[in-house]
């Protein structure tokens, strides 16, 4: 064996071994714990994995195997998001199916996952873009349909049970989850509707229905996007403008679920910023509905008779002075007066361009429209200003909203821009001329009949009074809405829905899965409707329209860890024994950005299933860490303005003399930088105008600018990790991703340091082989110092790896190789025992020496982690500095219990000391235990 480390032939002999051996294919074990390790499975895009995408895979994978060592029954899958709109795009330019985008994207990230040494159960990959796969996605669809949200049972239950309840007592007694709108009817109303009629108001209870509602729509995208795929009024991928529209949409009821996500968020080890993201996007408050009666002098006949809002504060309500609704509110055209008509829809037009996201946001720029029309207060019958502003969104709550402008920031920026009324309502309001105060204390002024009270005495009496009048009432409202479940697209999963008579029916269970059909291109039809309106004879048995949008990006996303519990199941999702053993997953990890999309959703369905019977858990992941993202290292060059130009040479200056020049800045490919000095012939061939070009250097370098941003090709930062594999080994890469700093926080990636962790490896191997290459391992018993050394490494490892502190493990690893090293340490007992802790990190390397070792081929993950023995921490003796008059002259080892008397003897009888006494009788020894011994003279 060579004396050097051949890392290049070791990973791929593991790897090939894994592969033909199935290593880390998991079985249902009942004889051991489980524990279940699942990565956010990514979305294979065309550029393949950056050196930041394996973070949080490594991180999982060295749990995976920790877990291993300590007697569990892991299961460590991987699958692929593989539905959505890149693959789509580039059919649409190319004209190739996206299926086939897909699969050789999907080729690609194997290969990279694979040649980073993960340890998962490929036998189990799941593909949300395989029918396989979606057909149980379309079947829990289903099953949303065919239920409803009963408030009494707390749960989901078949729709088929209320259709019972309505033919025997109507909808008086029923208490569920439905549309605003829907009326009261007896059982003899609903036995005397037609089927029609029935189908329609069963509409108004399922968990999944057809809904009008507004929508972030993408005309250069085709598509709707969600909140998180709009920035500045444009889609985040391409740029294309958004705007507000209103759409009929599949959506989905979570809204009936807002109590139990609320509240299961205090049985999940996340973190605190994801829960508070997913509480606020809930916004369950208390508060009270009031009806404003619209006042009918100026409004069109089919205008409202009330307009309804939802108040937190109703102990406000006197001191409303305008109401704000939605620009893209239905009551719109029919409030506006004809004198303020090209105002109105000037700015109804203006709003649609601006995302929801920028209108919640949006705090400092004020923007409104009076409509001409006025609401009635109900408790001073005084006339109520009707505004138009962006900040009202019509999906929230109804719609519109009572301004108070002296108690709510907010309202007083838009009464002082519009130069309405400021009215004080609460005797400890301070300054309102100048700013809102939103207090609570105090008593009531300019209050009718709340006059003199305080604020608990007064919202009673005044929602008593609503409920009394039927005006309004207490009410629990939630900011969170239903959850848009259509995409204008081809590339997702075909919702199970054909359509008669105007409704929805599902498909049979036996008809499933319901695949995709071929068509022409993948742009929507000639007459606007989606992709899937160009299937030639596309119909359910021939005669009704199947529904045309697919389903969005987070429908296959929201129930995958089932699937890999049973990826091969043709008859269920999952098998119940399968679901009963791996119950939860253990540990999740992925990105924070998906706090209030995948993780809100899939925490949804999730208790809609437990609901049905299907699963166990209320929450699928008992914990969740969020990996911080890996950030670019970007490099410069520094162009001299005047070399700009057609027909001139470029020229370059080093960073450090670009201040005496007027230069522009570029990016440079981070791969022909090493250590910030530049790679001048590499940068030649990199781009053909720089062919020709000349350099002003440094001595004889170009060193290149640097600053930390964003990983992204555009800035020719991203390290792909096949480089780094191929240069310094999948188990350095590993060791050193890790080694950058604790897993949740943001770090800039810099591959000039990853040659520590070269080295470190090298430095192990050099334990185990001597520099002719000779194995130098003895079966010769370990010394204390040996054992003291191996032990605080498998308490360190071990206390860190329990707390998920990967860096911190690295360190240890890495104090221990050293601390072996300098004791020259070629110990059996030792180095077997080092090889189980590196294994999780290194598992290559590991391998390789657990065979060498003389252990089964390929069994490193089975053996047991090495069991902390607290007895070989404990000093049997000490070494004591002995100083004599202030100065320190020699060290001496005494037993940590013998007592002062003893050691004092044994100072004053020792060689060393006798000379420095030269014959002087000490005035007194200071022995201070375990730290040192002061004689003098």
């Amino acid at each position: 064996m060579s004396a050097e480390y051949n890392f290049r032939e070791v990973e791929q002999k593991w790897r090939q071994f894994w592969d033909e051996n199935q290593t880390y294919k998991t079985e249902i074990d009942h004889s051991k714990p489980k524990y279940y390790v699942l990565d956010m499975f990514p979305y294979p895009s065309g550029a393949g994995l950056h050196v930041g995408h394996p973070l949080g895979y490594i991180a999982s994978d060295i749990v995976s195997r920790y877990r291993r060592l300590k007697g569990f029954n892991v299961l460590h899958p991987m699958g692929f998001d593989s539905f959505g709109l890149p693959a789509e795009q580039y059919a649409i330019q190319t004209g190739q199916h996206p299926a086939i985008t897909t699969e050789d994207n999907i080729a690609t990230y194997i290969r990279q996952l694979k040649q980073i040494g993960f340890s998962y159960d490929w036998s189990r990959e799941v593909r949300t873009s395989d029918p396989k796969f979606y057909k149980w996605t379309q079947w829990i669809f289903m099953q949303l349909f065919n239920h409803y949200y009963d408030k009494d049972a707390n749960r989901a239950l078949s729709i088929d049970s209320l259709v019972e309840r309505f033919a025997e007592s109507g909808n008086t007694a029923v208490k569920a989850v439905c549309d605003e709108e829907t009326p009261v009817f007896t059982a003899e109303d609903w036995n005397n509707m037609s089927g029609h009629q029935q189908q329609e108001m069963l509409l108004k209870y399922r968990l999944t229905f057809p809904d009008e509602s507004v929508v972030n729509w993408c005309p250069g995208l085709g598509t709707v996007l969600a909140n998180d795929e709009v920035k500045d009024g444009v889609s985040e991928r391409g740029g294309f403008p958004v705007e507000q529209k209103k759409m009929k949409q599949w959506s989905m009821r979570i809204t009936a679920y807002a109590d139990r996500l609320i509240d299961g968020l205090n049985e999940v080890d996340w973190s605190d910023a994801i829960k508070e993201q997913q509480r606020n996007w809930i916004g369950r408050s208390q508060g009270a509905s009031v009806r404003f009666k619209v006042d009918r002098s100026t409004v069109s006949e089919e205008a409202p008779e009330f307009i309804e809002v939802f108040t937190t504060r109703v102990d406000t309500i006197y001191g409303v002075s305008f109401m704000v609704i939605a620009p893209e509110h239905d009551y719109v055209p029919y409030l506006t007066t004809e004198a303020q008509k090209e105002e109105v829809e000037a700015y109804v037009n203006w709003a649609k361009s601006r995302s929801e996201l920028d209108r919640m946001s949006e705090v400092k720029r004020v923007s409104g429209a009076f409509t001409g029309s006025y609401v009635i207060n109900p408790f001073n019958d005084e006339k109520v200003p009707i505004y138009l502003a962006d900040y009202v969104l019509a999906g929230y709550g109804t719609g519109a909203v009572m301004g108070v402008p002296s108690g709510d920031q907010r309202d007083w920026n838009f009464a002082t821009h519009f130069n309405l009324p400021i009215i004080p309502i609460l005797d400890a309001q301070k300054e309102i001329e100048t700013q809102a105060d939103n207090t609570k204390e105090g008593k009531y002024i300019n209050s009718g009949i709340i006059n003199g009270m305080e604020y608990k005495e007064a919202t009673a009496t005044l929602v008593q009074s609503l409920e009394e009048r039927g005006i309004g009432k207490g009410k629990t409202q939630f900011r969170l809405r239903n959850a848009v479940f259509s995409r204008q697209r081809y590339w997702g999963e075909p919702v199970p829905v054909y359509f008669k008579d105007g409704l929805p029916y599902l498909i049979e269970e036996s008809e499933l899965p319901l695949e995709l059909p071929s068509i022409d291109k993948y742009l929507p039809t000639e007459t606007g409707e989606p992709p899937l309106g160009r299937a030639e004879g596309w119909k359910y048995k021939g005669e009704y329209e199947y529904e045309l949008s697919t389903m969005p990006g987070w429908a296959g996303s929201s129930w995958y860890w089932y699937r890999y519990m049973d990826a091969q199941n043709e008859e269920a999702m999952a098998s119940k024994e399968a679901i009963d053993y791996w119950q939860a997953v253990d540990l999740y990890i992925g990105g924070s950005e998906h706090a209030t999309g995948h993780l809100l959703y899939s925490r949804f369905w999730n208790k809609f299933l437990k609901d049905i019977g299907l699963v166990n858990e209320e929450e699928f992941a008992k914990k969740l860490i969020n990996q911080g993202m890996i950030q670019g290292r970007s490099n410069f060059v520094y162009r001299i303005k005047s070399s700009n130009g057609e027909g001139k040479k470029p020229v370059f200056v080093s960073a450090g003399l670009k201040d005496q020049y007027d230069v522009t800045s570029l990016h440079v490919d981070v791969n022909i930088v090493n250590n910030e000095i530049l790679d001048i012939e590499a940068f030649k061939a990199w781009r053909s105008d720089f062919a020709e070009a000349e350099f002003i250097l440094e001595g004889d370098k170009y060193v290149c600018g640097v600053e930390v941003e964003k990983m992204s090709k555009s800035k020719y930062n991203v390290v792909n990790p096949d480089v780094l594999v191929d240069r310094v080994g999948a188990d350095t890469l590993r060791l050193y991703e890790m080694f950058l700093g604790p897993l949740e926080q943001a770090k800039p990636w810099n591959t000039n340091g990853i040659d520590g962790s070269f080295r470190f490896i090298k430095k192990v191997w050099r334990l185990f082989y001597d520099e002719q290459g000779k194995w130098k391992v003895k079966d010769e018993k370990a010394t204390k110092e040996e054992l003291k050394v191996l032990h605080t490494a498998i308490k360190k490892v071990e206390d860190d790896l329990e707390r998920y502190s990967f860096n911190t493990v690295v360190s240890s690893l890495m104090i221990c190789v050293n601390d072996l090293g300098s004791l020259k340490c070629s110990k059996k007992e030792i180095l077997e025992q080092l090889v189980i802790l590196m294994s999780s990190y290194t598992p290559h390397l590991s391998e390789e020496l657990w065979s060498l070792l003389g252990h089964e081929a390929g069994t490193v993950s089975k053996a047991s982690f090495p069991k902390f023995e607290p007895s070989y921490l404990v000093e049997s003796s000490f070494e004591y500095p002995i100083s004599i008059n202030g100065k320190v002259r020699t060290n001496i080892a005494f037993p940590v219990d013998l007592a002062s008397s003893e050691i004092e003897a044994g100072v004053l009888a020792n060689e060393v000391v006798q000379k420095w006494l030269e014959g002087k009788t000490p005035k007194k020894v200071i022995v201070v235990p375990k730290r040192i011994v002061n004689v003098v003279l």
